[in-house]
């Protein structure tokens, strides 16, 4: 018999699902899910371009974020552009588009 539940088991669990920054994938699975090398990934990390955070066995863990910005890399590598040139790219739509979101953000506030 499975016990009646009131919520999560933990508070605020079933958030970490739709958290992209939540560090939930594993650097196996990461690597599996963009069809890369483990090496790949932590070339990434040496870059500066992903800090993944560590599990408390001192593990690699990425989030969803992280993991597109990855795969974005993979594919300026893959078209031929160096990694470190490929991260430098990455960096900057990144930042463009948070500051657009921002901007976007900004706008909303001030019509109302």
């Amino acid at each position: 018999m499975i016990p009646d539940q009131q919520g999560p088991a933990t508070p605020g669990a079933a958030g970490k699902f739709d958290d992209e920054h939540y560090p939930g994938y594993t650097m196996g699975r990461a690597a599996d899910m963009l069809g890369t090398t483990q090496g790949f990934l932590r070339s990434l990390d040496e870059a500066g371009l992903i800090t993944p955070q560590r599990s408390a066995g001192g593990h690699r863990r990425y989030s969803r974020h992280q993991l597109r910005l990855a795969a974005r890399v993979r594919e300026l590598v893959d078209q031929g552009t160096a990694v470190d040139a490929a991260c430098r790219i990455v960096t900057l739509e990144d930042q463009l588009h948070e500051a657009q979101r921002l901007n976007q953000a900004q706008r909303l506030n001030t019509v109302d």
